[in-house]
């Protein structure tokens, strides 16, 4: 397995090595791209298959958190697992874990996030320059099991141009009050010949406990503790009873909330009109605290009961270190039917462990490669497309007395195409693919290999300039993860015992989805509309019973369906002096059902129906807005799951641009959740004792030179 980076580096430099070669200048132009660069290779538009949002430049700076799950969230369709402020991971469609693939360029993060929601992702928020999030059928390029979509961030890592200045440096920094957040990161890219651009990039971030608006605990906690107070009093220990009753009426600060990041990286590129080649080398490190549910029963002796599981060691935090290396091409062919051949490679050594108090508990490692070919089609009377290739491996560990999942490795090798076709008002698109995934364990003899063709098929017509409507169908299979098949042991972080199903079988869903895009010079409007129906669905859901003294959660496989709709949009309302006033708002709402065997129950932690309206004054050095977001209570729960308050947070922000005809300096000021209301994610797996942030002031400073 450890030759594996090498053989896909030599391909690269042996596919790369011959356009490279040529003696050219260098022209900006060619390297750029589209405005919009849709994360589905060479193809720019996918009006049908792909919805896209992107989220770059003060916006990204405004919504930026310390993980990339928090840092989407005013995306349409889009939540988090907030399990903790060190650890979320986005929630897309209602789908979360292995149902969304978080990518770096392309390529997986290749680290423990999508097997438990307390594992980080490991990208700090503050190196991204650019993230695309992808939902509907077009992410089949990157894997049937990403039926949600993908997040696709991109940073200057390996870079993609020649500064136009020879230097270039980018820099941004900020506090928020909420959690005592101090953050900074800073990258440089420096052109050492016409064709050879050097990047270097770091970024440090470290928050005290976060502080919440309203109760810290959920009506269910309370409720539990306050009952505990009473019984307490009533066998005569007054003072265990008074503790629990100020336990039951916490406010502000969650305790172990705290995190510490780091992480530096490198990159090298040669880049001329041949194509570009680059290679870059990472690292990641992060410690945070991963809090605990309270106990609600009786623990005079220190046993812990009902999620208050009391080990003794003190608190649980995870410390996490990757390294990572990558490689990037693109090899520019002429004009023949293919025209660009890129190759895009990644291999991460990871290791998290997680810590009860100075105890280590258990240690996770994760050895991953990732590689992709794709060939891009030249535009031939309105046919083009891009085909390739990709191969993944992973060699995932847990080692310690409450490891939960055996050695496992999982290989996948997939083929997939898109092609796009558009003559005059009307235009289809077709994605295919098949995978080879095979899961093995060798501890326990285990091994099981499923086989899967998912594929999609869409068309959208222009009703009139700037009108389209578009309708798709697609048909996906998801083999189940090593995770979903093997897990079997206490997991203290997520403060459950987590069973698998080692004879899960493939999870299939038949999709549709519609949607209808207008834009006009002072009016855009974005309408989708998505409906899977699946066989086999695999889920997590709490059993009602307990092992360990902890509560029992089990994958089981139904049928089920999965329904909703985004809506965005925008429009300039008026000019006052200097200044566009411009409106906008975001609806989405996410409905699951499973069904079959009897059984008709809504699936675990889907986000409510929520609404998001801003109205902001721009001008050419000032911007200020104002927004307001509207969450829906959740009352349609799991079994076993508890119900969730609806809220409503107020937000303002103010961008100034200081230096006159220039945009290269932001300041931002903003002030979020205004009046400090309590507020809790249902998609969390910890909504019950870990609250979204109270009233918090945020100041952040963005250069770019």
């Amino acid at each position: 397995m450890r030759l594996l980076p090498a053989s896909f580096l030599t391909l690269a430099l042996l596919l790369a090595a011959p356009a490279l070669a040529q003696e050219t200048g260098i022209d900006d132009d060619v390297h750029t791209g589209d405005a919009i660069v849709v994360t589905a290779p060479y193809v720019r538009s996918l009006d049908i298959l792909g919805n896209v949002s992107v989220l770059e430049g003060d916006e990204l700076a405004r919504d930026m958190r310390g993980q990339i799950g928090d840092t989407l969230t005013r995306q349409p369709g889009v939540s988090a697992t907030s399990f903790s402020p060190g650890a979320s991971r986005p929630v897309l469609r209602g789908f979360a874990g292995e149902r969304v693939k978080v990518l770096t360029d392309g390529i997986g993060s290749i680290d423990a996030s999508n097997t438990s929601a307390d594992h980080a992702v490991t990208v700090d928020p503050l190196t991204v320059e650019r993230v695309e999030i992808l939902r509907g059928p077009a992410v089949l390029l990157f894997g049937s099991q990403a039926i949600g979509g993908a997040v696709n961030l991109f940073d200057r890592r390996i870079p993609r141009k020649v500064p136009a200045d020879h230097v270039h440096v980018d820099a941004i920094g900020g506090y928020a009050s909420a959690a005592d957040d101090r953050n900074i990161g800073s990258s440089l890219d420096i052109a050492l010949t016409p064709q050879i651009v050097a990047h270097v990039d770091a970024s440090w971030r470290k928050t005290g406990d976060m502080r919440s608006g309203g109760f810290v605990y959920g009506p269910g906690i309370r409720s539990a503790l306050l009952e505990l107070a009473a019984e307490e009093l009533e066998e005569g220990h007054a003072d265990e009873a008074a503790e629990r009753s100020a336990e039951a009426g916490r406010r502000g600060r969650i305790d172990n909330t705290q995190s510490r990041t780091w992480t530096a990286g490198g990159g090298l590129a040669l880049i001329n009109d041949g194509g570009q080649l680059g290679i870059s080398l990472g690292y990641f490190d992060t410690l945070y605290g991963v809090p605990e549910r309270p106990a609600t029963a009786h623990d005079h002796q220190g046993e812990g009961e009902d999620g208050g599981h009391d080990h003794g060691e003190g608190p649980v935090t995870i410390g996490m270190k990757q390294w990572r290396a990558d490689l990037r091409g693109e090899v520019e062919l002429g004009d023949g039917l293919f025209d660009k051949l890129r190759i895009r490679a990644g291999f991460a050594d990871y290791r998290h462990t997680e810590f009860e108090g100075d105890e280590v508990g258990t240690i996770f490692t994760n050895q991953g490669v990732e590689g992709r070919i794709e060939l891009a089609q030249s535009d031939r009377g309105g046919w083009r497309g891009a085909s390739g290739v990709q191969y993944s491996h992973r060699d995932l560990d847990a080692v310690g007395a409450e490891a939960f999942v055996p050695r496992t490795l999982t290989d996948q090798f997939a083929l997939f195409t898109l092609q796009e076709y558009s003559s005059g008002p009307l235009g289809l698109e077709a994605a295919a693919r098949y995978e080879k995934t095979s899961v093995r364990a060798p501890a326990l003899g285990f091994e099981r290999s499923f086989g899967s063709v998912s594929g999609a098929l869409g068309l959208t017509y222009e009703i009139f300039e700037g009108a389209k409507f578009g309708l798709s169908a697609s048909r996906a299979v998801r083999a189940p993860s090593a995770e979903e098949l093997l897990s079997n042991g206490p997991h203290i972080a997520t403060q459950s015992f987590e069973l698998g199903n080692p004879d899960l079988k493939r999870e299939s869903n038949w999709g549709t989805e519609a949607s209808f895009k207008l834009k006009t010079g002072a009016f855009n409007l974005s309408l989708t509309g998505y409906a899977n129906w699946f066989d086999n669905f695999i889920y997590s859901a709490a059993t009602g019973a307990e092992e360990d003294e902890l509560p029992v959660f089990r994958y089981f496989q139904r049928a089920a369906r999965v329904w909703g709709f985004e809506a965005e949009a925008g429009a300039r309302l008026a000019q006052l002096g200097g200044f566009n006033i411009v409106g906008d708002v975001t609806a989405d709402m996410t409905r699951a059902r499973i069904k079959g065997a009897g059984l008709d129950r809504n699936v675990p932690r889907i986000p409510p129906l929520r609404v998001l309206g801003g109205m902001e004054a721009q001008s050419e050095s000032l911007d200020a807005r104002i927004e307001v977001e509207w969450t829906d209570g959740q009352r349609r729960v799991a079994q076993f799951e508890t119900p969730t308050k609806g809220f409503t947070l107020v937000n303002a922000s103010l961008n100034w641009r200081p230096l006159r005809d220039a945009q290269n300096l932001t300041l931002s000021l903003s002030a979020n959740n205004i009046f400090d209301v309590e507020a809790r994610r249902h998609a969390s797996f910890t909504k019950d004792y870990v609250p979204l942030a109270g009233r918090d002031f945020r100041v952040t400073a963005r250069a770019s030179f």
